[in-house]
């Protein structure tokens, strides 16, 4: 683990704190694709898991199955659950089948928030020797691979590999919401085509983005994109960020 990793415990979760620095995202929001400032942040080092989860809707019950407003959910909202507040057997899988409005709510919960597109981008370029590995073959073949294996019943337990940040899991495990992700605005064609478990948006959603070899960033651009926040798929689930500076200081 890179000697950048400090962790801060907070909660019952533990966060690291990701210095800032620039980004050169994949989506063209410039002609001549100029690095986007990051500024410094901290991250949930693990994705929120199926125990932490069913903790916060029994202390929360509104955002329990069958008691969230329908207009913060769909019907498929923790659908997998036995109950309303039990997850199942396996308590660290990372949780899934949550809308945006209920990550957002958690994350809030523990003094927090979802992080932006631009800070989960700028995490997960990292391999688990640097900050940004995506011009490496190897990396990108390593994490193409979970996207040729058939979609599973049920996700591995959370608590892969460190990256050089110190976070686990980036990739390889669960696609993930990020705060503004009605913001990633890619070909309107490749944005209405239905399920978008089964991503059939996604090459049409590559034209209007930069680094087209960078597929597997393509098609989490394209999944969130083809949402609303009361959507929840069975591979969807997030983590918290929050600001290093109270807000206003």
């Amino acid at each position: 683990m890179s000697a950048l990793a400090v962790m801060v415990s907070a909660s019952a979760a533990d966060y690291v704190t990701i210095p800032s620095g620039q980004l050169v995202s994949v989506l063209a929001n410039a002609a001549d694709n100029k690095p986007v400032a990051i500024a410094a942040f901290s991250l949930r080092v693990l994705p929120v898991t199926q125990a932490e989860f069913a903790s916060f809707v029994k202390a929360q019950p509104q955002w329990q199955r069958g008691q969230v407003a329908e207009i913060f959910s769909d019907n498929s909202y923790l659908h997998r659950w036995n109950s309303a507040t039990d997850s199942g057997e396996q308590p660290q899988q990372p949780v899934t089948s949550v809308s945006w409005f209920a990550a957002e709510a958690f994350c809030e919960s523990e003094g927090a928030r979802l992080p932006s597109w631009y800070e989960w981008e700028y995490v997960a370029a990292a391999d688990g020797q640097h900050a940004d590995a995506r011009k490496d073959p190897h990396w990108r073949a390593k994490i193409l691979s979970w996207y040729d294996q058939p979609p599973s019943q049920k996700a591995p337990e959370v608590g892969g590999e460190l990256n050089y940040y110190g976070v686990r899991d980036m990739h390889g495990l669960i696609w993930e919401w990020v705060d503004d992700f009605n913001a990633l605005f890619i070909s309107p064609d490749s944005r209405n085509q239905g399920d978008p478990d089964k991503l059939k948006f996604c090459g049409a959603g590559a034209i209007s983005l930069q680094d087209k070899e960078n597929f597997a960033i393509l098609m989490r651009i394209a999944l969130l994109s083809s949402l609303s926040g009361s959507d929840s798929t069975d591979n969807l689930g997030f983590r918290c960020a929050r600001n290093l500076n109270p807000v206003g200081k």
